[in-house]
This record gives C-alpha cells, structure tokens and sequence, in this order.
C-alpha cells in the first residue's frame, strides 16, 4: 500500500486479506460526491454543478487464474460469486449488482462515446469493498462504488477507457444491473473531481469544465445534515418525476427539457397540467440556477451563491415535491442559525440537505439543527463536513 493510502483504502486491503486469504494486487477507490446545484436536470440534459467529497469507497482486487468474479464486502456477510462468461442484469441483485454489473457493464457497445470491451480473455478477479460514504444519504455511495470498481477493472484488464466512458459505464450498471433510472452526474463528479473544485458537466453532450470554488480562502464549508431518512433511486418517487419529465417534454414538442428557457414556461403552463407544468418550471429554471452559481463564484465569489442555493430548495419542495419535513427543517433551521444558504440535496425523499456556512459558524449550525430535530421528534441527524476532493484513482 502507499503511504498517502485513505483509512478506507487500508480497510480495503484488510478485508481482503481476511475474506481471500491472499494480498491484493492494488486499491482503488473513488468519492461519492455532494451536488451544489442542479438537481434532476442531469436526465433532461441540462447543467449540474457537483463536487467529490472527501469520503470514499476503496476496492481491493486480486488477480484469478480462472475467469470467476467474486466480490466481498465489510458491510455483509455475502460472498457473490459468478463466472465473467454468464454476467447478465438478470443475474445480479442487491449490493452486489452495482459491482458485477460494471464488469458486465463494460462488455456492453450501448453506452455512449464507448464501443464495448472484449472481456472474452480478462481473468477472473476477487474484490473486497469498504466504503465511508453513507448510504441513503444522497452522497452517491453507489456512484463512488461503480466508480471504484471501474478504474480497478479498466487498469488490470487493460481497457484504457477514458473518465467519460468510465462514467457511462458506471451509469449503464446502475440503470440495467440495479435498475435505477438514474443520469450520469454522480459517477461524473466522482472520476472528474478536484480539490476546492466543482463539475459543471453539460448532460447533453457530457462536456465539462472544472470550476473553481475557493471556499477554502473564503472560510466556508459545506455542512452536511444527514437526515437519516433513507430513500432508493430505484423506488417510484425518483421514476415518477422522470417520467413527469419526460411526458412534458413531449407535449412541448422537444427531445429533452434542456431546449426549454424560461421564456418557454407561459406556453407551458397553457398545454400542461400543473403538476407536469411544475415538474417542467423546476427543471428549467434550475438549469439557469446552475449557470447564474458559476457566473457568480467567478465574479462575486462563494459567499454570493446562498440565495441560488435556498431558491433550489424552494423549487425542489414545491415545484418538484422530492423533499420531506426532515430536510425541510434542516433547511430552513441551518438559514436561522446563520447558514448564507442550504438546499437537499441528490435525489429527494430524504437523505441529506447541504448548508454553506462560514467555518466559524459550523458548531452552532449543526447544534441547532441536532436541537430541532430534537423538538420536532425526528431521529437525530447526522452532521459533518465534507470538502471538495480529487475523484477516482488508485491508492496502493
């Protein structure tokens, strides 16, 4: 292992031993990632701004002589085994599926911009995860484990695909091995990342430039508030809104919402009902919320972006309806204690709002948070910091 290896790397490397009985030949780990703003515009090909966090998922592979995959992981007992030759969506299920699927992912010639692999002469592999990103908290801890997994397999399998097809291969796995009808913004923040910076990744053609966040001189952080509700992208929330999404668009006569301005939105509200009306009016001005939060870190700086963040919740509970009363109040009690501004963030129906928040008032913020919760009878929610990170790579 290397000596700048993550806890979770090391974790990686343990479980390994003790699941295989035999060393890995490297770790490779990749971050889940908190999105600032842009929420479900990725699917409609709009613009999103995440960033990788400084929580991982590590993954420890050995070679095999035969060509069997099995996967390992500290958080079950369950040993998953199957030969490369018989990988197919049908055959994967539970947390096993987003590891297998990417393998079976990359044999695939459907995802864009890549032609599949052939896997007809890879050897087998064993691999153990770990992971510190939480789980149903809308962190994307299964993006930070397909992308994981996918730059273990491109370098030891020798496919040399480059972090755009990587992404869409993590996405393929996730919308037919796990079937979640997720985009492709949480596996590109998690291979694109950088330090103090965020990805503005255009959804429509997946080009992406790097944005420079400097909270890091601005004394600011990202408060996480794990509200501990946890949702699933797979359930019917999350394909609901999409299929809103997707029947707006084709009364509005365009391919994808992308295309729509806010000049567009009176003419909407005439041909829509007002739930599909409401789902199209978020999607639209979201995506401008996006482009107005680059516009402003780059001229008037970071502490300028907490109104965009507060309007994003706000079209997010109304417009959309994917928050709940937990993140509601997480919200709105992060603002009172002097948070410059805080949105949910990921896919709705729970998991984690985000607070921008100068360093000093970090303590505060969160212990006023942990107090209403308290009043209100919730499960108290977990809250911590999280930094903009580098994304996906190997660690030993």
């Amino acid at each position: 292992m290397s000596t700048v290896a993550t806890a979770t790397a090391l974790t990686a490397a343990a479980g390994f031993r003790a699941a295989f009985g035999a060393e890995p030949v490297g770790v490779w780990s990749a971050p889940g990632r908190v999105n600032l703003i842009g929420e479900h515009t990725d699917y409609n090909g709009g613009f999103v701004l995440p960033f990788a966090i400084d929580r991982r998922t590590a993954v420890a592979v050995g070679l095999r002589e035969d060509r069997v995959l099995r996967a390992a992981t500290s958080f079950s007992d369950e040993v998953v085994e199957i030969a490369i030759d018989e990988l197919s969506p049908e055959r994967l299920s539970g947390w096993s599926a987003y590891v297998l699927g990417v393998a079976w992912a990359l044999g695939q010639a459907t995802f864009r911009d890549a032609e599949g692999a052939d896997l007809s002469a890879v050897p087998g592999l064993d691999l153990y995860v770990a992971s510190d990103v939480p789980v149903g908290a809308g962190l994307s801890s299964s993006a930070a484990l397909e992308c994981a997994v996918a730059v273990a397999l491109d370098e030891l399998w020798g496919l040399e695909r480059d972090r755009r097809s990587l992404a869409a291969v993590g996405q393929l796995a996730e919308n037919k091995a796990v079937g979640a009808p997720t985009g492709i913004m949480d596996q590109s923040a998690s291979l694109l990342g950088e330090r103090d910076h965020a990805v503005l990744l255009d959804c429509r053609d997946l080009t992406s430039r790097s944005v420079a966040l400097r909270f890091e001189e601005a004394g600011l952080e990202v408060l996480v508030i794990d509200t501990r509700v946890e949702h699933a992208h797979a359930d019917g929330g999350y394909a609901s809104r999409r299929a809103s999404c997707e029947r707006g668009a084709r009364l509005l006569g365009v391919e994808l919402l992308r295309e729509l301005s806010v000049d567009d939105l009176p003419r909407a509200q005439r041909l829509l009902d007002d739930e599909t009306f409401r789902r199209v009016r978020h999607v639209v001005t979201e995506d401008g919320r996006v482009l107005e939060t680059e516009t402003v870190l780059a001229t008037a700086g970071p502490t300028g972006i907490g109104p965009l963040l507060d309007a994003s919740h706000a079209s997010m509970r109304d417009d959309f309806e994917i928050s709940c009363a937990e993140l509601d109040l997480a919200v709105e009690t992060a603002r009172a204690a002097g948070a410059l501004g805080a949105r949910m963030t990921g896919g709705g129906f729970g998991g984690a709002a985000i607070a921008l928040v100068r360093r000093d008032d970090v303590d505060a913020v969160a212990s006023a948070v942990v107090a209403a919760f308290a009043e209100a009878g919730f499960r108290e929610p977990a809250t911590f910091t999280v930094s903009a990170a580098d994304g996906a790579a190997r660690e030993g």
